[in-house]
């Protein structure tokens, strides 16, 4: 449908800008603070590890500070688990529950929401080794505990909690470690019954809304045979229902379930994981997005060829035997890090939700990560940043246009940040941050083009484009 005249935003939308805090905080070690699996997790050759960060531990009032001048009305950041229980169970670390107040408390200062993330892959290296992490029930319950700490203490100030940070793809991308298929799911099943728990208890202990945050895209099929067809109504199960309809409806894909229990690999489920699943109901759904996937049919037995292929690793990672391989779509645009360009796609993506769950929405990561060019005279022009937002965030109105109930959006990232698989160099802040891989420089903080530029749309409720 093509409108001639799009609906504004809502009065009271929220803009801003997400992070995580293994990315940028640093002072990995300081404090109190232990590791967490993402800093024991080994990074790709040439890139940086997670120890410093962008120093936003130290600097996060400047960071703030810079982001109230863009306008924010919103800022989605995470809860470090090491930080505030260090050995994962037991001892809260006083200070850490301090630092947090802190930075909450500086949001407040300006006018910004924080927007809360309670597991931002940060599990506590020391629940990994004492037991598996999430490979074990325990996880669960120290997990609900963490939770218990954070709503007791930031509750009161907080109005929005994410639970889990796209534990899709910590589930599909990281199942090798957990041994087996089963394993694998076992482990994602334990996150979910977490999640329901630490939903529930949000309700019993916080006026505050609560909300999943995996990352969710449109699946396209990639030809029409019914096949592909098929692939790509499997794989949206696999990618997105499992993790939305179990968080939502308390219940897993029939089809998924089916399946798995034929191969023998279905998670072990109890009575009492069914009740905290059903009752978990969540308030709203955070979502990232960064492109819509495609996907064809692919058999058991091609598909085992496609896994065993290390010369094609990330083939291998989404390929599922005898459900779907992803593909490259040759209609889409691509940046130079190859990811997906689908303004479009978002629009689906938010009609889809919408129209399944009926639940507010609010997009929490979607960005443009490309290396940035830091200029003689000390400026950073990204258009390229600003026209991929921009059509994005025109894709969002076309959807509230549709009827969609979007509250907010919380590109990636505020800042600049330590990006998972390519370091500091594959950037996507408003905010240029003055280090290299390997040299740290003066972290000082410089407004990108498209600084100026999200300042007007945020100040002007997306008005300006």
């Amino acid at each position: 449908m093509d409108y001639k005249s799009l609906k504004p935003f809502p009065e009271g939308f929220l803009w801003g800008g997400s992070s995580s805090a293994y990315q940028c905080e640093g002072a990995y070690l300081e404090e109190g603070r232990t590791l967490s699996v993402s800093d024991t997790a080994k990074v790709p050759e040439g890139t940086t590890n997670f120890n410093d960060g962008v120093d936003h531990y130290h600097r996060f009032k400047e960071d703030i500070a810079l982001m109230a001048e863009m306008g924010f009305t919103e800022f989605r950041f995470s809860i470090a688990w090491p930080r505030i229980i260090p050995q994962g169970a037991g001892e809260v670390n006083q200070v850490a529950v301090q630092h947090y107040h802190d930075v909450i408390d500086e949001c407040h200062k300006y006018g910004i929401e924080p927007v809360v993330t309670l597991y931002h892959f940060d599990l506590p290296q020391v629940l990994q080794d004492k037991y598996g992490g999430w490979a074990s029930r325990q996880c669960i319950d120290d997990f609900v505990e963490y939770c218990r700490v954070c709503y007791k203490e930031y509750g009161p100030k907080v109005k929005y909690f994410l639970t889990i940070n796209e534990q899709n793809m910590m589930a599909l991308f990281q199942g090798a470690m957990y041994g087996s298929e089963k394993g694998q799911w076992q482990a994602n099943h334990h996150m979910l019954v977490a999640q329901a728990k630490a939903m529930i208890l949000c309700h019993e202990m916080c006026d505050a809304k609560v909300g999943p945050a995996p990352n969710i895209t449109a699946i396209y099929p990639a030809s029409s045979s019914p096949e592909d067809n098929l692939a790509a109504m499997d794989w949206d199960q696999l990618r997105n229902r499992l993790f939305l309809d179990t968080a939502v409806f308390g219940t897993y894909p029939e089809a998924l379930l089916n399946w798995w229990k034929d191969k023998g690999i279905a998670p072990d489920i109890t009575d009492q994981d069914w009740e905290d699943l059903k009752n978990g109901n969540p308030d709203f759904i955070a979502f990232n997005y960064y492109g819509a996937g495609t996907v064809k049919y692919v058999s058991e037995e091609e598909g085992k060829k496609m896994k065993s292929d290390t010369a094609n690793f990330m083939t291998g990672l989404m390929t599922y035997p005898g459900m779907s391989t992803a593909v490259q779509n040759l209609l889409q645009e691509r940046t130079s890090y190859g990811m997906g360009v689908d303004p479009i796609g978002l629009r689906v993506t938010l009609r889809q939700l919408w129209e399944r769950y009926h639940l507010p929405l609010i997009i929490t990561e979607n960005g443009c990560g490309v290396p940035d060019k830091l200029e003689e005279d000390g400026t950073i022009h990204d258009d390229y940043r600003i026209d991929y937002l921009r059509r994005h965030i025109k894709a969002c109105q076309e959807a509230i246009t549709d009827g969609v109930q979007l509250f907010g959006y919380s590109p990636w990232s505020a800042f600049d940040l330590i990006s998972t698989h390519q370091g500091i160099t594959k950037r996507y802040g408003f905010i240029y941050i003055n280090r290299d891989e390997f040299d740290l420089k003066d972290m000082k903080r410089i407004r990108k083009d498209s600084f100026y530029w999200y300042q007007k749309v945020c100040k002007s409720n997306g008005q300006e484009l």
